[in-house]
């Protein structure tokens, strides 16, 4: 990577930056190519590339006039990671919205999955249940056998398209998560009910069980965020005040 193209990627950056915390509002126009290049010390090529890398993300429309800043509906799945990154809180909206739409595709994972699973491919996801099951206690261990029953259901089920979606959704959404340290702790009875209804669900091969199941597991992920969430709230305003 050159000087100027670094360069250019820091300033697309602490751009984005500004536009995802509304320093730069909707509609407004950002400064020109000559006040940027000003500002950063850089050639008006490197300026030229950040608002080419915003325009791709869908955060400008770059015209004669000048780039405007759009609207965030009209942005692209690539800025959820620094949308979290970019905010002084954690926001529990955000989360929330998350978790109910890679829940959503989890499930018809698990659906798809259950459906064409061959036996050896049944047996596999029935062994990391029950390491699901021995592993209770234990966070990262859980964790690591969570990622590693929903990637085995995303091979099983070989929905292109659902998995292009949660590869986009894990790598901008959950790693940035987990670099915020948030720990969700479910609840032992409901951690028991969401393993035997797994349980259940593959031996009969019961795809209503399994999404069952599996929409628990989000619904119950999303309160134990949410009061995670609520339970930091104290320490966020302590930082903004």
């Amino acid at each position: 990577m050159t000087a100027n193209s670094t360069l250019s990627n820091d300033i697309a950056a602490d751009l984005r930056a500004k536009i995802l915390q509304s320093h730069y509002k909707v509609g407004e126009r950002l400064p020109s190519e000559r006040d940027l290049s000003a500002r950063y010390g850089s050639s008006r090529g490197a300026v030229r590339e950040a608002l080419s890398e915003l325009k791709q993300l869908g955060l400008i429309d770059v015209q004669l006039g000048g780039a405007r800043v759009k609207a965030l509906k009209d942005a692209r799945i690539a800025v959820l990671g620094p949308l979290l990154a970019a905010s002084d809180s954690t926001d529990p909206e955000l989360i929330r919205h998350f978790l109910q739409t890679f829940g959503a595709l989890a499930v018809v994972t698990a659906e798809e999955a259950v459906e064409k699973a061959e036996l050896a491919e049944l047996n596999r996801l029935q062994d990391i249940v029950v390491c699901l099951d021995n592993s209770a206690g234990d966070y990262a261990e859980q964790q690591e056998k969570w990622r590693e029953f929903f990637m085995c259901l995303s091979e099983v089920a070989n929905n292109l398209v659902v998995q292009l979606i949660g590869n986009d959704l894990r790598a901008l959404f959950v790693d940035q998560v987990i670099k915020l340290g948030i720990q969700p702790s479910f609840r032992k009875k409901v951690m028991g009910q969401i393993l035997s209804g797994l349980k259940q669900g593959l031996h009969k091969r019961d795809k209503l069980k399994i999404a069952a199941a599996v929409k628990l597991y989000f619904d119950e992920l999303m309160v134990s965020v949410q009061q995670e969430l609520a339970d930091r709230l104290p320490d966020y305003q302590q930082q903004a005040s």
